[in-house]
């Protein structure tokens, strides 16, 4: 695992993307447009990733958070993402719980995470809730008619 985005993260990150089927193409310019925001501008981005590589190298998957504007550690996972290849061998889990670990040593207190209520992203909203997350909200027709925006919420305790 490693918290540096590298210039060859770009394409990488495109394909574990892309890999997983469930993104338009201006999601994953989006998901592209965060690494390259945090290697122009390191820190003061407010975007953190944590990428897991294989041994060769290869991206295998990758989570992207930052803190919430205007919150007190409160922060927001924008992505998380194993390449299509890989998932269902714990990657994702060991993401998620990495990217807790990081957060927590920031002072975080929560990690919040926007899916999709549409029935493609089910396998995803079981995931979050076998990692221990609560859907705190669901926001009826948000991404288009019919497809609702679920709210989840991981809370991060302070070690004893």
């Amino acid at each position: 695992m490693r918290d540096e985005p590298r210039p060859e993260d770009r394409d990488a990150v495109r394909a574990v993307v892309a890999s997983t089927g469930f993104f338009h193409d201006f999601e994953i310019d989006v998901a592209v447009e965060l690494v390259d925001e945090r290697l122009r501008r390191g820190e003061a981005s407010g975007y953190h990733f944590v990428f897991a590589d294989a041994p060769s190298g290869r991206l295998l998957g990758y989570a992207c958070y930052g803190p919430i504007a205007c919150t007190e550690g409160s922060y927001d996972l924008f992505w998380i993402a194993v390449d299509e290849s890989e998932r269902g061998r714990g990657l994702g889990r060991r993401l998620l719980e990495e990217a807790a670990e990081r957060i927590r040593a920031r002072g975080g207190r929560g990690i919040y995470i926007e899916t999709s209520g549409r029935a493609q992203y089910a396998p995803t909203r079981a995931f979050y809730e076998r990692c221990g997350c609560m859907l705190d909200a669901t926001l009826p027709d948000f991404y288009a008619p019919g497809d609702p925006k679920l709210v989840f919420r991981l809370p991060i305790r302070p070690r004893p």
